[in-house]
């Protein structure tokens, strides 16, 4: 198997990992033209003359789908609002020609000198493609599969007067499926070489058009006769290391793929200088020649090393590798960004899971799910960074990239390394589609499906492409099989035995997502979830899967974000019946809303959709704080590590996120930001006691730990504080405060403040919890004062405003306060935003200063100040001068 996987692999020709500068690689992404294949009579060589006339052609989205460009015309509506999607023709039922389209782009590039190649690469095409150039046809076989990139030689093609002409013919998935309503629909879209969710899940409705068209970017690349490919950097950090100080060496091992493009032996130097070492191996490459090539490993002094987040930083170093032919100067150059880390894996025979440690330090990872930035592929570096931020300051560590959706672009991971969130990668199947359970909706049986895909070569050369796209990146850490299966057995054997060792030897490669080299499931079942509203002790006291790959809960985003995709007449409140039954509107329904049950109306009776989405961020709040809580208080005990299914959505969908579609965070986050911070203080619900969790590499001594009750009136009790320390990177118990809860909270129920003080006294950690009465309902919350709240607001500097509120003395606790930045003109929200805390509460007498970021220039700002039980407030904020 082996060596027919190098023969396909070596004659594969694929893209660098990393831009080059501006006049050596520049992107199409302008000027772009299409139209239906059913509206054009020519050929691709005609279509790609520059005589034929384009006047009826309209303005195409490239990088896009063919529903992007007919949503760019309102040719169709807004499939992510309301119903709209149900009024979009599916591609089962109009057939594949319906959404074939030709993509034409003119390209103006002067005519090559001599000795210089010009390439076309195509990072992503869904699903097969013929590409011609000024009236030649470039791919012999019509290319196919979604994650196979595609670099052609076009320098014979080019024309004289530097007006060059483009033409791609994109072709829907071979199978496009029957979205049945299925998870993955009738799972026949998993034939393909493709991702699988725009069949339909149950967090998504189906994809019209299968997502068809050139969804990723379009290059023009231009080297002399020698080409380099594929960089691979690998950084060993040897030991046991501190995240300060000074460090002992590292060492930078780097190879690269030399292509000769010439009919004569060339001769040159594969070199980089980095940090004033420059590094260089002289070759010799005989005509038309491939040749992988490594360099001498350079020992790094004192290296400044990348680590997860809250553990330590995150510097990158910028790698410039060139191909430099004797005589002629630099023929090609690459610049290659990574970090300096090392990822190690072992067995936790305690936990009975895989745990991970970086540069030698073991990390307890709290992980969230990702399914893809946006269902119909619209991706951007912005959106990428803003999501990855957000994930950042969920004090999350790791995202899992789900395997039913696709192998991420590079700017996902640039934002990864940014922020230091370690990367799990699934590949490309589900155990939905892939035949791992009886499935009525699928169409073939588990036997036919476990063959999925139909075409396993495909498979494994995207496989060997997407590994060289991303493996440089710092915080890719884990590569995994599937979802919930393994793959086919002769695709899993090339990928265990074959890719992995020959391209990235250095990462855990897990077969499947639950699987037990992973996470022994001693306790039965599949090995992850549940993925519903739980009683908040169950995460603290009923042990589920040591390294638990998905187990999540509700996720409705509060009314404004409601507001953007369910239309007035629909902003209906779900009513539950006393047998436990709920009325549900339709467009809910549509957007999968999961139950909340009575959870909402512990916290009195919802009087309409408004009222329940305030009172359901309560929920929110309390189950995710409670999700990190219970599985931290366990760490190393019980558990490696927990992943959420999920934390974000791709689509208006109304379950497992932390932030909506339109990027606006709910209660959901900063619930997680709260219970993940490094230093945490939280209480036990099992046991009632108070204990410390320390997620860092370094003890804390002499932390005074304060806890405190407050009634409906703001009326303190004071039950102890204490000096002690905090070991690191473990859970510890401390004390217990049962008794005085039993008796403040038995008829309405009461809070309880816990701080963490340093020893100026400054507030380390800060966390507040609203206790129910004897009867489980939170009785008090709705008898509470109105709280003196005043809010203070100034504009920092550029793209930073900060927030006071300030709680008068001897009054009610001012609970849960959502502060939301806003265009002061049309008082929308900014998105995204950043808040260092939000659905804030501050106890009387007390006093919290939130800090908000945001992009962009945006003069007239305000801040919006709407709290449980205090007024809300409308602050301006005055402009720059």
């Amino acid at each position: 198997m082996k060596s027919k996987l190098l023969i396909v692999l070596g004659g594969l020709l694929v893209l660098c990992s990393r831009p080059l500068t501006a006049q050596q690689l520049y992107e199409l992404s302008d000027g772009w033209k299409c139209a239906p294949v059913s509206s054009v009579k020519e050929s691709g060589a005609v279509i790609s003359g520059t005589a034929y006339a384009l006047n009826s052609w309209q303005t195409a989205v490239v990088p896009g789908t063919v529903l992007t460009t007919q949503l760019l015309h309102k040719q169709v509506p807004d499939p992510f609002y309301g119903m709209n999607n149900q009024l979009i023709p599916d591609i089962h039922n109009t057939g594949r020609d319906y959404y074939t389209y030709w993509f034409v782009k003119d390209v103006e590039e002067a005519y090559p000198a001599a000795g210089q190649q010009v390439w076309l690469q195509l990072r992503g095409v869904n699903y097969g493609c013929d590409v011609y150039y000024n009236s030649h046809k470039l791919n012999r076989v019509t290319h196919k599969g979604m994650f196979l990139r595609q670099e052609y030689n076009i320098t014979q093609w080019m024309q004289k007067n530097g007006h060059n002409r483009l033409a791609v013919i994109v072709y829907p998935p071979d199978e496009t499926g029957n979205a049945n309503g299925g998870q993955g629909g009738d799972g026949t879209i998993a034939k393909n070489v493709s991702h699988q969710y725009v069949a339909g899940w149950d967090w998504i409705q189906p994809i019209r058009d299968r997502n068809t068209g050139i969804w990723d970017k379009v290059f023009i690349k231009k080297t002399g006769g020698v080409v380099v490919r594929h960089p691979h950097i690998i950084t060993e950090v040897p030991g046991v290391r501190i995240p300060t100080g000074v460090q002992q060496p590292a060492i930078i091992k780097v190879s690269a793929e030399l292509q000769n493009t010439t009919a004569a032996t060339l001769t040159g130097t594969l070199q980089y200088v980095l940090d004033g070492h420059k590094i260089s191996e002289q070759v010799i490459l005989a005509p038309g020649a491939t040749k992988q090539v490594q360099l001498p490993r350079l020992v790094l002094d004192n290296p400044r090393l990348w680590w997860p987040n809250n553990y330590g930083s995150q510097p990158l170093y910028t790698l410039p590798l060139q191909f430099v032919v004797n005589g002629k100067g630099v023929s090609d150059a690459d610049s290659v960004s990574f970090g300096i880390r090392e990822i190690q894996t072992s067995w936790n025979t305690t936990t009975g899971s895989k745990e991970i440690a970086v540069n030698g330090q073991k990390v307890f990872i709290k992980g969230g799910n990702w399914i893809i930035s946006d269902a119909m592929l619209r991706f951007s570096p912005e959106r990428y960074d803003a999501e990855v931020r957000y994930h950042r300051d969920m004090n999350l560590n790791l995202i899992r990239v789900w395997g039913g959706a696709l192998t991420e672009r590079p700017e996902f991971y640039n934002a990864c390394d940014k922020y230091g969130m370690l990367v799990m990668q699934d590949f490309w199947t589900s155990g939905d589609c892939n035949g791992k359970w009886v499935d009525p909706l699928k169409k073939e049986d588990q036997w036919t499906r476990r063959k999925y895909p139909d075409d396993h070569p495909l498979f494994i050369v995207s496989a060997a492409d997407q590994i060289k796209m991303i493996r440089n990146h710092p915080s890719l850490a884990i590569w995994c099989g599937g979802n919930e299966i393994t793959l086919a057995e002769d695709i899993h054997h090339a990928l265990k035995d074959s890719l992995m060792p020959m391209l990235d030897g250095t990462r855990w490669f897990v077969d499947y997502s639950n699987s037990d080299s992973m996470s022994y499931n001693r306790l039965g079942g599949n090995g992850d979830g549940p993925y519903g509203l739980q009683d908040i002790k169950t995460f603290w006291g009923t042990q589920t899967w040591p390294f638990n790959s998905e187990v999540g809960s509700v996720g409705v985003g509060d009314y404004e974000s409601l507001q953007r995709f369910i239309p007035a007449a629909n902003l209906k409140a779900p009513v539950y019946k006393a047998d436990g039954s709920a009325i549900v509107d339709s467009v809910w329904d549509y957007h999968k809303y999961i139950g909340y049950d009575s959870s909402v109306e512990a916290y009195g009776k919802v009087m309409d959709a408004a009222d329940f989405a305030r009172k359901a961020q309560l929920v929110n709040y309390n189950q995710y704080r409670g999700l990190i809580e219970g599985f931290s208080s366990h760490q190393w005990e019980w558990y490696s590590g927990v992943i959420i299914w999920k934390t974000q959505n791709p689509w208006t969908a109304m379950r497992g996120q932390m932030y909506d579609y339109y990027l606006d965070p709910n209660a959901c986050l900063f619930g997680l930001r709260n219970a993940g911070e490094p230093l945490h203080i939280m209480f036990n619900p099992m046991d009632s006691m108070v204990m410390l969790c320390n997620n860092t590499f370094t003890a804390q001594r002499d932390v005074m730990m304060v806890a405190k009750l407050y009634d409906k009136a703001g009326k303190e009790t004071f039950i102890t504080q204490v000096f002690t320390e905090a070991p690191a990177n473990r859970a510890r118990r401390y004390f217990g405060v049962g008794e005085a809860l039993v008796k403040a909270a038995k008829k309405d129920g009461a809070f309880l403040s816990l701080q963490l003080l340093d020893k100026q006294q400054q507030v380390i950690s800060d966390n507040l919890y609203w206790l129910p009465g004897a009867d489980g309902k939170y009785t008090m919350l709705q008898q509470l004062p109105v709280a003196s709240l005043t809010t203070q607001c100034r504009r920092v500097r550029a793209g930073e405003v900060e927030v006071t509120l300030q709680n008068a003395a001897n009054g009610a606790v001012a609970f849960f306060n959502r502060i939301s930045l806003l265009d002061a003109s049309s008082k929308q929200r900014i998105l995204p935003a950043f808040y260092s805390d939000n659905y804030v509460s501050v106890l009387p007498g007390q006093q919290k200063t939130i800090t908000i970021s945001y992009t962009g220039a945006i003069s007239n700002l305000a801040v919006m100040v709407t709290g449980w039980n205090s007024k809300e407030t409308f602050n301006t904020i005055a402009n720059e001068k």
